[in-house]
């Protein structure tokens, strides 16, 4: 009889853990969906560039693409993706050239594609690679086509070694009305291994 009833305590204890950890993880559910109510519509805007990168080699899928989906996945928000009228798969030195060149002459290739209704948005994090010193120039072409003064921006990037570089000083220089944020900066070779310090910087932002 000592053995049933201490059979059942067990159980009985067990399944309180289990309630318990369920009612946790609704509150902070629960939690999180408040804080991305209050933050409004939330877009995730990025360049990657897939192909030879500097350290990772030949990638399929863009180092800036896979934080993208990170921040997507955590907060839940849409994507638009850049991507130039104009063929960058070319071997990593020679990308390097044609971005000096671009940023020199201070060219804005042309996008395809278009985003629609972008005053939806509340946040928007904009992302991309560093190519010389800054973001690469499509993204400038996107700043110039897209209105986003009054919304709370996030710049983000991946690189080797430049950090965020000039990135969130022309966001700013581009949008002075809009609330730019000091922005995140993650190594291209750390992204595929890197989903846990992103989480870390979207929770340090309140999502």
């Amino acid at each position: 009889m000592k053995r049933i009833k201490s059979i059942l305590a067990a159980i009985m204890a067990l399944v309180t853990i289990g309630c318990n950890a369920n009612a946790n993880q609704q509150i902070n559910n629960n939690q999180n969906q408040m804080n991305m109510d209050k933050k409004g519509k939330t877009l995730v805007v990025f360049f990657s560039h897939a192909g030879e990168n500097y350290s990772v080699g030949n990638i399929k899928v863009g180092n800036t693409k896979i934080v993208a989906d990170y921040i997507s996945e955590m907060t839940g928000a849409d994507q638009f993706e850049i991507v130039a009228d104009k063929d960058y798969d070319m071997p990593y030195m020679q990308l390097i050239e044609v971005a000096k060149q671009e940023a020199n002459n201070g060219e804005l290739p042309a996008m395809v594609g278009k985003l629609e209704n972008v005053d939806q948005y509340d946040t928007v994090f904009i992302g991309g690679p560093v190519w010389w010193g800054t973001y690469p120039q499509v993204m400038f072409t996107f700043f110039r086509d897209y209105d986003l003064n009054g919304k709370t921006i996030i710049p983000f990037t991946t690189h080797e070694g430049s950090g965020l570089a000039s990135c969130v000083e022309d966001v700013r220089e581009a949008y002075p009305n809009a609330d730019v944020k000091a922005g995140f900066a993650i190594y291209g070779h750390e992204v595929r291994s890197g989903r846990n310090m992103v989480e870390k910087w979207l929770k340090g932002l309140g999502f």
